[in-house]
């Protein structure tokens, strides 16, 4: 009776380790709701302005979240040194230049030699060109926006002393608004550039109509996602970017019809 029953039990056991083998493995799942992915909103462009030039900031014309137009002044810096240094070479070079107009006179007399004239001339366009780096040097006492937008931060004040290189803000454009979505990996053969979809905001509680713009080339072995960059092709009133929204494709995309 013993050994029936133990032989009864092997045979169980060896039944459920058979039925657990031909089960089909897990697969991963995909997001419920239509299809609602999370989407980043970001800016067509963003930007670091770091200071080119050492020296204390004497003016910032732009706080926080306040808009400018391109090419406005954002930061100054003190420059009178790199001004005088400026006046000093266009005086320079004025002194060249009247040298060289009176050697071609002395010339014209006989007086001065062919050697004298250029060695003149040489000189003159020495101090004419000591005058354009000063004016490119000039140019760094300024900040100036690369594009329309607003400052999302500051990390330096007025009166404060930077070096070369050193971030004085940060900035995002104004022109366009995006979205970064990370879609599985089963969805790479059917999201394309062109493909269709809206993205819901809650911050806003608006759906905005967008557009896929671009995929990575490749898959995140990790998470086993697919990066994909949208644009959105309606007004974009309200998004800011870093704002979190959800995604939503359709069933062509979700469920491969």
């Amino acid at each position: 009776m013993m050994i029936k029953r133990l032989t009864l039990s092997l045979a169980m056991l060896c039944a459920a380790f058979g039925a657990q083998a031909q089960t089909p493995p897990a697969t991963a799942a995909v997001p419920d709701g239509g299809g609602a992915l999370p989407a980043l909103i970001s800016a067509d462009s963003e930007a670091t302005l770091s200071a080119q030039m050492p020296g204390k900031i004497t003016k910032i014309r732009y706080a926080i979240g306040q808009a400018f137009p391109a090419g406005a002044v954002l930061a100054e810096f003190d420059c009178a040194e790199t001004r005088a240094r400026l006046d000093a070479q266009q005086a320079e070079y004025l002194g060249a230049r009247e040298t060289h107009l009176a050697k071609l006179k002395l010339q014209g007399l006989g007086a001065a030699g062919e050697l004298e004239v250029t060695l003149a001339a040489a000189a003159a366009e020495k101090a004419k060109s000591l005058i354009r780096q000063q004016e490119a040097q000039m140019a760094y006492c300024q900040v100036r926006a690369p594009y329309a937008g607003r400052v999302v931060r500051l990390k330096a004040r007025e009166a404060e002393n930077v070096t070369v290189n050193q971030p004085v803000m940060e900035i995002v454009a104004n022109a366009r608004r995006k979205a970064v979505v990370h879609v599985p990996a089963a969805w790479a053969a059917r999201v394309r550039p062109g493909t269709t979809f809206t993205i819901r905001v809650p911050e806003t509680g608006r759906d905005y109509p967008a557009r896929l713009e671009r995929t990575n080339g490749r898959v995140d072995g990790v998470s086993q996602s697919l990066e994909v960059e949208a644009v959105f092709t309606g007004k974009t009133d309200g998004l800011l970017p870093g704002m979190i929204g959800q995604a939503v494709f359709p069933d062509s995309v979700t469920k491969g019809r």
